[in-house]
């Protein structure tokens, strides 16, 4: 039976129109997103099959081109538009931000850094620069290292601090790990930071550490 035999309110299409998009289960969600199945096999059928496949809809998302498009039923056009979705919903958070107080929003920052870092290989040390409401000027990642850290010389946040005329920063890396404690490194780096950025008067009001499944904030952690 395909899916238009179904009853209208288990459609997927119309049970997110009715209900909202939280209601449907990640298969229902993939099924939209695929909009038709294959051979003897319905959407929501195929969607199944390809979140079993890859383990979840998380690894199916973060998957590579390659990875990608060896699915039944996916090839580089759905690879395109997955890319498109994603990028869209990371410019709307983005978009978001800068039109608030960011100190007032931290699961907005979380929620940001988390669609920017998590999935990346290697270690990225980035940096929110924001404006004197706290609003988001920019965001830049501005180092690199392999699966063990990356080396991160405050001259250069200096630099890029008075280049983007920020008065306040936030500072973000990710542990490829996945497991976001932060370490003494992590600690001894943002302190040489605070030091540096205070001698052009920019605050650091907060440095996050992207792992798996959690951000953890250095201000919360009375770290800072």
């Amino acid at each position: 039976m395909s899916i238009a035999d179904w009853p209208i309110a288990e459609r997927p299409r119309e049970k997110l129109l009715i209900l909202g998009p939280r209601a449907l289960s990640d298969a229902e969600l993939l099924a939209i997103f695929l909009r038709i199945g294959v051979a003897g096999k319905s959407a929501v059928d195929l969607a199944r099959d390809l979140l079993q496949e890859y383990g979840g809809l998380r690894p199916l998302l973060e998957a590579s081109q390659s990875e990608f498009c060896r699915g039944l039923g996916l090839g580089n056009a759905k690879y395109a538009q997955l890319q498109a979705v994603l990028e869209m919903g990371r410019r709307h958070l983005s978009a978001t931000m800068k039109s608030g107080d960011l100190l007032t929003s931290p699961d907005l920052v979380r929620q940001y850094l988390s669609a920017q870092l998590r999935h990346q290989p290697h270690e990225v040390f980035a940096v929110l620069f924001l404006d004197n409401q706290n609003r988001l000027i920019t965001y830049e990642e501005l180092f690199f290292g392999t699966i063990d850290g990356a080396s991160v010389y405050p001259r250069e946040v200096v630099r890029k601090a008075m280049v983007h005329n920020s008065a306040a920063v936030i500072l973000a890396h990710n542990h490829p790990s996945g497991v976001a404690e932060p370490s003494q490194a992590d600690q001894r780096i943002t302190q040489r930071l605070q030091a540096a950025l205070e001698l052009i008067d920019v605050r650091v009001l907060d440095h996050m550490v992207v792992g798996d499944t959690e951000v953890i904030s250095f201000a919360e952690r009375g770290l800072l």
